[in-house]
């Protein structure tokens, strides 16, 4: 993990277990929806994928990376804004996932890990980093109305300076 703000990151090495299409963007019952349906295979899903193999998951304010832990390929990058939902499985703690939209098509895939340890840890890291993400754009948007404001009362000054500026000619033109 670095210091520097743009690249702040957590990485985890978890066993990932598929991705999956599913029709909402959220809910705990998405999750036992998408597990049940990596365990049962359907051969005419191509969008259903199951990998079942080692992945360094980075977490950070940009969003969700995924790596091929031995290549190091990426795999899949999810962006923070498009991530709706990250939870533990309730009926099985070892397993976690999210939910992301495609950034091209309207459709939510679901994202699902193992980790003997670490999956309590990795939901609370993403709800983290959403956490902060959510404080900087509504400190951007505040300091964005505040400039706004700060040009608003800069014309306005501007305006009364130049009508106090058109009065002292006038008044200096009668004398």
């Amino acid at each position: 993990m670095s210091d520097t703000e743009d690249d702040n990151e957590i990485s985890f090495t978890v066993k990932f277990i598929g991705r999956v299409e599913v029709v909402s963007p959220n809910g705990l019952n998405i999750l036992e929806e998408a597990a049940q349906s990596l365990k049962t295979p359907d051969p005419y899903a191509s969008e259903k994928t199951a990998k079942k193999s080692k992945v360094h998951l980075f977490v950070s304010q940009n969003g969700v990376d995924l790596l091929e832990n031995k290549t190091k390929f990426l795999l899949y990058t999810c962006p923070l804004a498009t991530i709706s939902f990250c939870a533990v499985m309730p009926s099985s703690p070892k397993v976690f996932g999210f939910v992301a939209k495609h950034p091209a098509v309207d459709m939510y895939h679901c994202y699902l890990f193992k980790s003997d340890t670490l999956s309590h840890v990795l939901v609370s890291a993403v709800g983290d980093v959403f956490r902060t993400a959510k404080k900087e754009e509504r400190a951007r948007g505040g300091r964005d109305l505040i400039v706004e404001a700060l040009r608003h009362k800069n014309k306005m000054l501007q305006k009364q300076n130049s009508e106090l500026k058109r009065r002292l000619a006038e008044k200096n033109g009668q004398q």
